[in-house]
């Protein structure tokens, strides 16, 4: 079951890979621009056949793809039509030219006015989008059907699991197997009980896990009033949450970690019991599946937001004793672990599980949409930037009453993108190893 869970994610992260790669090979040949390959992977070629003009090929590495259209780069203003300056002086300027001479290389006769410089500027941000744009629509199709066709568990109590006597006042006291009367948790002096239904708290209304501790957390050393459902019967009990130090959580309930990976803590109210919860699965209508695909877009970008300092806790969770952050970034191996656990666990339904699956591969195509709009090269970000700067930069040039083809030269960028290449390229080799040492497990 470990391995069939990974198998699926990996044949939904190749799927993911081989849309996002229709998505600009479509408007493409729209476009009337040539396409000579099309490939799902790097590395050697598994297997490729040619129809027409274009090969289509899978790689040994299915961690990526690409199409290849011919021009995408424009010759100097200054070079004659069909030409490029041989030799030029500085590293940045011979690394330009050979770009440009690689690109001209592919153009064929009869191919002049097929070429990718060549297009109108929405014609180029068309086609760059297109490919993230089918990331988006797959990460959509998927929240619904999970969210509107199968359904989410949402809790609709929460109630006492568990009342401990003790309320150590550290740590190192934990193990105490007796208490005095001042150790004993305020939940076990006021009375509460397990199986009691929490309805409210501090005259808070609640009905989950989270909001039950947020009123306790927030209270700490004030006589409080929680009601609870017992036996049918509502009852008020008089709580004093406990000051204790504990580690801080986010709104949604995670621990919050410092850039190193370690654990933030503070002050907050307790009472010594575990909250349980009552689930019940239901379907979120079609109207509000704007607001689910926009949660899971907000909530990507965060994470590329802070992508330094997620990255920190990474190295530090890798190399120290920093913890991994559960909303941090994961490789493919950690995706592959987690598939598989997923798939392993006996906790949960084989339907279960292949709704946890899905979900997964709806992150993954949430954070390749997110991602490949940063407008840096090599991504397609960096090519929509390239072509609306040439938008600007043609409009400045007709108001100059400068007549002809006018290009942006994003081989300037060259050295941006080989940059960022490679501060990719580190960022995946420490994933990859932090997802081997210290992964990120479910129930974490």
């Amino acid at each position: 079951m470990f391995l069939l869970g990974v198998v699926l994610v990996l044949i939904g992260v190749a799927l993911s890979i081989a849309l996002h790669e229709i998505g600009h090979l479509v408007p493409a040949k729209k476009s009337g621009v040539k396409v000579t390959q099309y490939m799902v992977g790097f590395g050697p070629t598994v297997w490729s056949r040619r129809r027409g003009e274009t090969e289509y090929g899978v790689k040994a590495i299915p961690l990526g793809g690409y199409i290849r259209m011919i021009g995408m780069l424009p010759p100097r203003r200054e070079d004659a039509p069909g030409t490029l300056r041989a030799t030029s002086t500085g590293r940045m300027s011979q690394m330009a030219d050979a770009a440009r001479a690689d690109s001209f290389d592919q153009i064929e006769p009869g191919d002049e006015n097929r070429v990718f410089y060549k297009l109108p500027v929405h014609r180029k941000v068309i086609i760059m989008l297109g490919g993230p744009f089918m990331n988006l629509v797959i990460a959509a199709v998927l929240l619904v059907v999970i969210a509107c066709g199968v359904g989410l568990p949402k809790q609709t109590s929460a109630s006492i699991a568990q009342v401990n006597e003790c309320l150590p006042v550290s740590v190192a006291d934990s193990q105490k197997a007796t208490c005095s009367d001042a150790d004993r948790s305020p939940a076990w002096k006021a009375g509460l009980k397990p199986g009691d239904v929490v309805v409210s708290v501090a005259g808070v209304p609640v009905t989950t896990t989270l909001q039950t501790t947020q009123q306790i957390r927030r209270n700490a050393d004030r006589a409080i009033p929680v009601v609870v459902k017992r036996g049918g019967q509502q009852q008020t009990i008089t709580v004093t949450p406990a000051r204790r130090t504990m580690p801080k959580v986010d709104k949604d309930g995670q621990e919050v970690l410092t850039m190193g990976g370690q654990t933030v803590t503070e002050d907050v109210g307790v009472i010594g019991t575990s909250i349980g919860a009552t689930y019940r699965t239901e379907r979120a209508p079609l109207t509000e599946a704007p607001g689910i695909i926009g949660d899971g877009l907000v909530k990507t970008s965060s994470v590329f937001l802070r992508i330094p300092q997620k990255m920190v806790g990474v190295f530090n969770a890798a190399f120290g004793d920093g913890k991994r952050d559960t909303n941090g970034p994961i490789s493919v191996v950690g995706v592959g672990r987690v598939a598989g656990e997923a798939a392993n666990t006996r906790d949960i339904g084989f339907g279960d599980k292949i709704v946890f699956l899905l979900g997964l591969v709806a992150s993954l195509n949430l954070a390749l949409f997110v991602f490949n709009l940063i407008p840096l090269l090599p991504l397609d970000g960096g090519h929509v930037a390239g072509a609306l700067w040439e938008g600007v930069k043609r409009g400045f040039a007709r108001v100059r009453g400068v007549e002809g083809p006018v290009y942006a030269d994003v081989t300037k960028a060259l050295p941006v993108a080989y940059t960022v290449s490679m501060v990719l390229i580190v960022m995946s080799v420490l994933l990859i190893y932090a997802d081997i040492v210290n992964p990120i497990k479910l129930g974490n």
